[in-house]
């Protein structure tokens, strides 16, 4: 693998978590889908994102928690983003296990 496609892998990795529509293109994109990297990403991504979605609005019920869970969800996918665009391992509580368990990466 070269520079310039490690460099776009990391990219893409970067965005697939602040962006989850990222990890969708992914996963149905016959060059892309193929790589395990980006695939574990796009996978871990979709799913934190079903999560936040679905924490968002059982805690958006409580009127003084609700206003600061987009800047939550903001930092909590800047903060896995940043952690993959510089090639980590991204390890999510709970939504990794669920997805190995899975079999989704």
């Amino acid at each position: 693998m070269n520079a310039s496609s490690n460099s776009n892998q990391n990219l893409y990795a970067l965005l697939t978590y602040p962006i989850p529509l990222v990890g969708i293109i992914i996963l149905v994109t016959d060059s892309m889908k193929n790589d395990p990297v980006l695939r574990t990403h796009a996978v871990q991504s979709i799913a934190l994102g079903v999560v936040l979605a679905v924490a968002s609005v059982v805690i958006g019920l409580i009127p003084v928690v609700g206003c600061v869970i987009p800047f939550v969800w903001l930092g909590i996918t800047i903060y896995y983003g940043i952690q993959a665009y510089n090639g980590k391992d991204v390890v999510i509580p709970v939504v990794t296990d669920f997805c190995r368990q899975q079999k989704w990466i």
